[in-house]
């Protein structure tokens, strides 16, 4: 029998909180509207995190089989489903150097974002084995930790948000210190 025909206990009522906070749409018929926006939001948000979760299992070396039976798929269903996507989705539009970094695993692509940090390489986005990098004119930090809440005591700090990718969350901070020669 798959997970998907057992979800995580809560989670149903815990979105539903999250939509319905602060509403009361039997005072209000009006707010019945904002219940139908906010579970649009949340179906994407959980859209995301699905592909998120996905990208993470294949990068542990998960098999399309395994995903498959994990969502009540065959194979060919989840590879067409979360498979890779167009490489140039994620271009710059504002005509910022960008390239992509890898193949990284989560064994080494800390080490392979400080160097590129260093050169001014920042984290934009991330794929299957990869990171998105934009060139800027300073050096940069990054860190990755997991998602489990709020992120403000680290955005209190100076990180920005750069990529949330499911279980983790892949934070930058601009050192305001010029690149180093490569």
């Amino acid at each position: 029998m798959s997970s998907a025909e057992h979800p995580a206990p809560g989670v149903s009522e815990a979105l539903g909180a999250a939509i319905l906070q602060g509403l009361d749409a039997e005072s209000d018929p009006q707010q019945h509207l904002t219940v139908v926006r906010r579970a649009a939001a949340a179906e994407d948000e959980v859209a995301a995190l699905l592909r998120q979760s996905v990208a993470a299992a294949r990068g542990a070396g998960h098999s399309w089989a395994a995903l498959g039976a994990e969502l009540g798929m065959s194979r060919q269903a989840v590879q067409q489903r979360f498979g890779a996507r167009p490489s140039g989705a994620h271009e710059a539009g504002d005509g910022a150097e960008e390239r992509w970094l890898g193949p990284v695993t989560a064994f080494d692509e800390m080490a392979e974002l400080e160097i590129a940090g260093r050169q001014g390489w920042r984290t934009v986005g991330a794929g299957m084995l990869k990171h998105r990098v934009r060139r800027t004119p300073t050096q940069w930090e990054h860190k990755r930790i997991v998602w489990t809440g709020p992120l403000r005591r680290w955005e209190d700090d100076g990180w920005e948000v750069a990529i949330r990718a499911f279980p983790w969350v892949y934070l930058v901070r601009d050192t305001g210190v010029p690149v180093e020669a490569s």
